[in-house]
């Protein structure tokens, strides 16, 4: 008896290990079946289903509208004053990716010829090999109603190819959504070595840009008759502008002054590639090119801070300046200011679809930013559809996301007020289905922007 005891508690306690052992992994879900009853549903922008149901199952939208009947294997949210919103598209970002630690770059021995990953030409590099599933900034990002993004790697005028990641995994692999998607560039010239100007960045562009035109083009010749000629040379950073040279992958570009977008657009129109505008700041004056360029766009969601009244911080940075000079400046920067928050309405007016980055903005100041554009003449429709359904159709996801329909994407966010409202906070937010409750912004947050 009392071996057959012992052998109980032993049984007991490895058990109490196994289950300890499972909590500290995902357990897997009783049910990947949710009901959201009772609540607004907003479908599309301008489409508000009262009172209505939605029901996810199995990472995909199952039904949504009025007296759906709830399965009886769902977890059942009730709904009651609150408002349900197709998960929220980042157009361009570095979200999750790790960023490379600062290094002395030695100088070159041929500065006029450096090696390509010394003058940040690294456009063979992808994304996924830089994603971090646990970074905080995806965390911080889903919070606020992101489900997907569209992120780049870090990196000089040419940093690698970027992937559309849904904001939830473990992996890399498991928040791929899109891979390859698109050829990432900017406008930044290299340390002490060529091109180490703006004007040198756009020269080196268009040079590789033709290089590999000829190059894919002698491999063309090379594949049908190869008697009498020299096998082509391996090259990856030309052979990465192949799928932009035939126009299967566009070329998204940070561009966020307006004179960057005008040396962007010149170069698009110079060599023909597929353009994406990312991060823009100041674009209204070039609308017109944009259109003619038949440019996708991403604006911006970075605003200066709101100057307070009392706010002296900055009444004595210009000191050697007359009063009517101080009173110059001054209104310069409110104008300034004032073009930035009016932007997305501009953009509106001139009927150019767009959607919104996040690239240089912080978490906690979407929301605000976006009530001051909504304030500035942008309607709440207008932000929603520029969030969602603008984005979808910008970066091809049409068919799986942007809005609440039968069939798509479980990418759900829900809020305890019409997320516009000045005091609205996210509760939960569904990405491909899998729940992530938000935590309630502390008393500091829910006075931001107030």
């Amino acid at each position: 008896d009392r071996i057959k005891r012992l052998a109980i508690v032993c049984s007991f306690i490895v058990l109490s290990i196994q289950v300890c052992a499972q909590d500290e992994r995902e357990l897997i879900p009783v049910t990947r079946t949710f009901a959201i009853t009772n609540a607004t549903i907003v479908q599309a922008p301008g489409q508000y289903i009262s009172n209505g149901t939605i029901i996810l199952k199995n990472g995909l939208i199952h039904a949504v509208g009025s007296n759906i009947t709830v399965p009886t294997d769902a977890i059942v949210i009730k709904g009651d004053s609150l408002y349900v919103y197709a998960g929220f598209i980042d157009g361009l970002s570095r979200t999750g990716v790790i960023k490379p630690k600062e290094e002395n770059k030695e100088r070159s021995k041929d500065p006029g010829n450096p090696t390509p990953e010394r003058a940040g030409i690294t456009p063979q590099a992808d994304v996924r090999d830089v994603i971090n599933a646990a970074d905080k900034t995806i965390e911080e990002l889903r919070a606020v109603g992101f489900t997907t993004a569209h992120v780049v790697p870090y990196g000089g005028m040419l940093p690698g190819r970027s992937a559309i990641v849904s904001l939830h995994g473990k992996r890399a692999d498991d928040m791929i959504l899109v891979p390859l998607h698109a050829l990432y560039s900017e406008l930044t010239a290299a340390d002490r070595v060529y091109p180490s100007t703006v004007i040198g960045v756009l020269a080196k562009w268009k040079e590789l840009y033709q290089q590999a035109q000829l190059a894919k083009k002698y491999e063309s010749v090379y594949a049908s008759n190869r008697t009498g000629l020299t096998p082509p040379e391996s090259n990856r950073v030309l052979e990465s502008f192949y799928p932009v040279v035939d126009k299967r992958m566009p070329v998204i570009f940070k561009a966020e002054k307006n004179l960057d977008i005008h040396r962007i657009i010149s170069l698009q129109k110079q060599l023909g590639f597929s353009l994406i505008l990312g991060d823009v700041k100041e674009g209204t004056d070039l609308i017109p090119k944009m259109k003619a360029a038949s440019a996708k766009v991403f604006l911006s969601l970075e605003l200066p801070e709101e100057k307070k009244k009392d706010d002296k911080k900055n009444e004595n940075t210009s000191s050697t300046l007359s009063a009517e000079e101080k009173e110059q400046l001054e209104k310069r920067k409110e104008e300034s200011i004032k073009n930035l928050i009016s932007q997305p309405m501009v953009f509106q007016q001139a009927a150019v679809p767009f959607g919104f980055s996040v690239m240089s903005v912080k978490s906690k100041d979407i929301q605000p930013n976006l009530r001051r554009m909504i304030k500035a003449g942008l309607t709440e429709d207008q932000a929603l559809t520029a969030l969602t359904v603008h984005p979808a159709q910008l970066l091809g996801l049409s068919d799986r996301l942007g809005t609440l329909e039968v069939g798509k994407m479980a990418n759900v966010i829900v809020s305890h007020r019409p997320y516009f409202h000045t005091r609205s906070a996210v509760k939960h937010v569904f990405v491909e289905g899998v729940q992530y409750k938000i935590d309630p912004p502390t008393k500091k947050d829910a006075n931001a922007g107030v």
